[in-house]
Formats: structure tokens, sequence, C-alpha cells
């Protein structure tokens, strides 16, 4: 059981987290090709599923934890094991350059020990101790979600970045054959290959 002076962090968490949900939804909503599509990268997927995983955890172990006279052991281990399968599974397309290793290790090493405090926690539910450890995997579990978020939008300001030439600007889509020759010589007359 979760101690009543946890009540308030808790329900801090599960705002927090479905707040960020809500956010990373508008952030791919507004690149669903890029990162959801059958064009999309593994590493955006792999990114965006990371964070997305990482708020869901925190989401769920945050809100049983408000329920009255539930076990936070069998949630805290349950959600890891889940978390666990996520992360391996959108990590196992990705060359080991594009996994962002330290961001893996994090998120592995976050959910391992969520997975073993909770299991302390099934064995001795009323060791507040274990709550508190909890409470700081899931900041740690935040942390992940936030570096792997601010990844994708590092990503959305390269990859929409203006074409630098109008060849470019052809070969990206936002300018087609018939146009490139008067929006060249509008350019001061260069000259289009």
């Amino acid at each position: 059981m979760v101690p009543e002076s946890f009540q308030g962090y808790f329900a801090a968490t599960a705002a927090g987290a479905a707040a960020l949900i809500g956010l990373l939804f508008v952030a791919v909503s507004l690149r669903p090709d890029s990162l959801l599509g059958s064009e999309a990268s593994a590493s955006g997927r792999a990114v965006a599923g990371s964070a997305f995983t990482a708020l869901v955890n925190s989401f769920f172990v945050s809100l049983i934890a408000l329920i009255p006279f539930t076990s936070l052991g069998f949630t805290a281990v349950s959600m890891a094991s889940l978390s666990l399968y996520s992360t391996f599974r959108t990590h196992r397309e990705l060359d080991r350059h594009e996994a962002g290793v330290t961001q893996l290790i994090a998120a592995l090493v976050a959910y391992l020990c969520q997975f073993f405090v909770g299991i302390a926690l099934v064995a001795r539910p009323s060791d507040s101790g274990l709550v508190v450890a909890i409470a700081y995997l899931l900041i740690a579990s935040f942390a992940v979600a936030l570096k792997r978020a601010w990844m994708l939008m590092s990503r959305a300001e390269t990859s929409q970045a203006e074409p630098r030439t109008v060849q470019d600007a052809v070969g990206a889509g936002t300018l087609d054959d018939s146009t490139a020759p008067a929006t060249a010589a509008g350019l001061g007359g260069a000259k289009v290959h």
C-alpha cells in the first residue's frame, strides 16, 4: 500500500505524464509520415516509441498508486516488464550507432530497477522506503522520456530545414519542374541543372 503522504506526489506525476503524452501525440501528429509512416526511419520510430513507453510507464504507475488499498509492487513489476519488452522491441531494428546507446542504457536501468523494487514491494508492501525508490524511478522515467522527446524536436528541426538551392527544393518536392526556372530567374537568374 502507498502511504497517504505520497498521494499528492503520485497525483502530480500522473497529471504530468498525461499532459506530456498528449503533447507527444501532438508532436507525432504534426509529422506522422516521418515518425510512423511506411517511409519513417527506424530510429525515428524508436525515439518516439521510447518516449511514449517511458511516459505511459510513469502514468500508469502513478495512477494506480492513487487507488486505495492497491499493491504498488504488482503495478511496478507489470509496468516495468511491459516497458522492458517495448524498449527491446523498438530498439532491435536499429544499428548499434543509431540506438542512442546512452539513452537505451538509462531506460533499461530505470525499468530493471523498477522491476526489482516492485518485487521487493510485493514481498513488503508497507515498506515506505521502497515507495520512495519507486518515486525516484518515476523521475528517471520522466528524464528518459523528456530526453527522447527533445531528440524528436531536434530531428524535426533538421528534417524540416528549408532547401538551400532550387535543385534541393525540386528534389524535396516543394517546387515542381515547371516553376523551377521562373523561381531561379527570380533569384538572380541562377541556372537550374
